[in-house]
């Protein structure tokens, strides 16, 4: 019998901890299929973040390594300019990524570490219980905005794209939206593209997926994934952002 589906070889055989409908999963199964691709499973090394997705490690066959709060950038750093022949990625999520590391990211991106970074913005902290994240919407309700955000009082979301690739040191920074087959699929072009940009020495490459979170939104899965379509992408617009045809000496 011919098989049709199976297991990328790159993921542990055992189930995650993650929430019904929550996009680290499906990120994660992308990253591991393209590490299958390239048949880099013996030389990619993955730094695990804080927040949902810090048993990262549990959940990859590869090499991984935990990072304190919003280091992944630095350590990634530290892993690439020690072991330049390794395919080096950071996951992060937002409340890592765009709060307490958001100096890492920024001179990460800055000095073009030659490392990828697929970072997960789902608009909250998801693992201590949805409170509001840099990236949480003007008007969205979380745990600590109850009443929506407001500006006026908490500033507007961070947007990382934006950001980073008005900067000389990226080489690809690209943001994607898991809400359809479609998408899901375009995502998976993406973190491609940003791996093989690593291992043709052309810099720092970054990929943001807009997730859903319905538990800490309060939503079912599907409506959640409505919410990232119709809210999310009006705020951060999906889109490759930065691409440098340049190689690095």
């Amino acid at each position: 019998m011919k098989v049709v589906f199976e297991r990328p070889k790159s993921l542990q055989l055992t189930k995650t901890h993650y929430c019904p409908g929550c996009g680290h999963g499906i990120v994660h199964r992308m990253v591991a299929e393209v590490i299958d691709e390239f048949d880099i499973q013996e030389k990619t090394i993955g730094i695990a973040p804080v927040g949902c997705s810090v048993l990262a490690y549990n959940y990859f066959d590869i090499d991984m390594q935990q990072a304190a709060h919003g280091r992944a950038p630095a350590v990634a750093t530290g892993i690439k300019r020690v072991l330049p022949d390794r395919i080096v990625f950071a996951y992060q999520g937002d409340g890592d990524l765009a709060s307490i590391g958001t100096a890492e990211i920024v001179h990460a991106a800055g000095r073009g570490e030659n490392i990828t970074v697929i970072f997960i913005n789902n608009a909250i902290y998801g693992m201590t219980g949805g409170q509001m994240a840099p990236t949480t919407l003007v008007g969205q309700k979380t745990e600590t905005s109850p009443y929506g955000r407001d500006p006026r009082m908490a500033g507007y979301p961070i947007k990382v794209c934006e950001m980073l690739s008005v900067l000389d040191g990226p080489a690809f920074i690209a943001r994607v939206a898991l809400t359809d087959v479609k998408n899901i699929l375009k995502a998976k072009t993406l973190i491609k593209k940003a791996f093989q940009m690593q291992m043709e020495n052309r810099g720092f490459s970054l990929v943001e997926v807009l997730s859903p979170c319905p538990t800490n939104w309060g939503m079912t899965p599907n409506d959640a994934m409505k919410w990232v379509n119709d809210e999310m992408t009006k705020v951060f617009p999906p889109g490759v952002y930065k691409e440098s045809r340049e190689v690095l000496e």
